[in-house]
């Protein structure tokens, strides 16, 4: 497993397909979580604790998945996940886009665990009145930290959509914005790739969305709609009625 998880974050550290801006993406970026090559505003992994349904009914306790899907994610939210021992927190998530491919493997990640899936804000209690980089020295601790979820604004782009498809129960607040975004192809070692070489690597990211979203039991009618975004370059914004029939949620807002 950990051998896996070293070739995917080489691998998709080079060639990744990742998601267009996200609105939500902080005005600021934040410090490297840590550690040599680690990048800003990556996604961090902390345990949050709340009032009694904060996260649901019967769920007080959670893991918050906030930032930047980047190459360096997958070993910090193995290391979480192991912390925790037989418990298995739902993961709460609040994406700023990302790499896809990434995405896919946090799923797998999350499925093998037997883990919930949801989206939403993380508010920490020991963050108010205090900056950025305050708040974010505490939550790279890894918790657990008081915290309440904030449902006003739900978004779930692509990145975030992929990462929950992982859950074993999946489900999104109401009023969630789903919307999807068309994608770009990039390598760190040759950015001036050929058209021709961009097809393929396009192609071959397809088929393995394909078989991800099999095995995660959504219906892949939902990559021909982000294919046609990557084509055309629109969004395309799915209303929760197309969330139920896609299976891409298991719990209907």
């Amino acid at each position: 497993m950990r051998a896996w998880c070293l070739r995917t974050i080489i691998l998709s550290g080079l060639i990744s397909l990742q998601a267009l801006g996200s609105a939500a993406a902080q005005t600021a970026a934040r410090p490297p979580v840590g550690g040599i090559g680690e990048l800003p505003d990556a996604m961090i992994f902390y345990v949050a604790h709340g009032a009694a349904d904060a996260c649901g009914p019967g769920c007080s306790d959670w893991i918050a998945a906030e930032g930047m899907v980047k190459w360096d994610t997958l070993k910090r939210l193995i290391a979480i996940l192991d912390r925790q021992g037989p418990r298995k927190l739902p993961v709460v998530i609040h994406d700023w886009g990302g790499d896809l491919k990434i995405s896919t493997n946090i799923g797998r990640i999350l499925r093998e665990r037997g883990i919930d899936t949801t989206e939403g804000t993380t508010e920490v209690e020991a963050c108010d009145g205090k900056s950025e980089a305050d708040c974010f020295a505490l939550k790279r601790q890894g918790g657990p930290l008081e915290a309440r979820m904030n449902l006003s604004k739900p978004r779930c782009d692509l990145p975030c959509v992929l990462i929950l498809a992982g859950g074993v129960r999946r489900s999104l607040p109401p009023g969630t914005e789903m919307r999807l975004k068309p994608g770009v192809i990039s390598n760190r070692l040759a950015p001036n790739m050929s058209d021709e070489a961009r097809e393929g690597i396009a192609a071959r990211h397809g088929e393995l969305f394909r078989l991800y979203l099999r095995e995660m039991g959504v219906e892949p009618e939902l990559l021909d709609i982000v294919e046609r975004n990557w084509e055309t370059g629109r969004v395309t914004e799915l209303p929760p009625s197309e969330w139920a029939r896609l299976r891409i949620v298991t719990d209907s807002p």
